[in-house]
């Protein structure tokens, strides 16, 4: 039993440290690592910051673990392009700032539009449908704002209110929003990003 517990530590370590050659601090000359120090009851001792490793319980319900691997999935797909997006909206509300008049803003926001299509839609293109709800629930997740109402700041409610009319056609919606507290699949989906932005997915 001792055995097998030391080989259960040992694969844990071996995971959890980097290698050698990436920890800062190791000495080719000394053979061995120059770590920084603490003092612990009047001991001088060497310490490691470790990464935090989540730990979560097993899904149970069939349905729901179905339902995380197709998240694993569609997260893996999806969520650079959710920071894509929150980078774009941050750098269009700068651009804004120093832009005033209200038609040289139109103007702007639709080469700005035409720009972010060309290089992106062929790529969106390919996103399934269920991946294209994810991302609508990421963004308002990353933003704590839906997609309807980022696209009616920017681009004005008959834009937002025509956009919605498609998505609901297609069997997604652009208010859909990211609720922890009440929605049990939001909770999946919260564990999938930080098991994905731990680098364990």
């Amino acid at each position: 039993m001792r055995k097998k517990s030391f080989i259960a530590l040992l694969v844990l370590f071996a995971a959890v440290l980097p290698a050698e050659s990436s920890i800062p601090g190791f000495s080719e000359a000394l053979q061995g690592y120059i770590l920084p120090v603490t003092l612990y009851k009047g001991d001088t001792i060497p310490y490691i910051e470790l990464s935090e490793l989540p730990v979560y319980p097993p899904i149970k319900k069939a349905k729901m673990e179905k339902f995380y691997w197709k998240t694993v999935r569609d997260v893996k797909k999806v969520y650079p392009y959710v920071k894509i997006v929150s980078r774009e909206y941050v750098r269009i509300n700068l651009k804004f700032d120093t832009i005033q008049d209200e038609k040289l803003r139109k103007k702007y926001t639709k080469k700005y539009e035409k720009a972010l299509l060309k290089q992106y839609e062929p790529v969106m293109r390919e996103f399934t449908l269920s991946q294209g709800k994810m991302m609508i629930k990421l963004i308002d997740r990353e933003m704590d704002k839906t997609s309807y109402s980022i696209i009616k700041e920017i681009r004005g409610g008959f834009v937002a209110w025509w956009w919605q009319v498609f998505a609901k056609l297609c069997g997604a919606d652009l208010k859909d929003d990211f609720n922890l507290q009440k929605n049990e699949k939001d909770q999946i989906i919260e564990r999938v990003i930080t098991l994905y932005e731990a680098g364990l997915l």
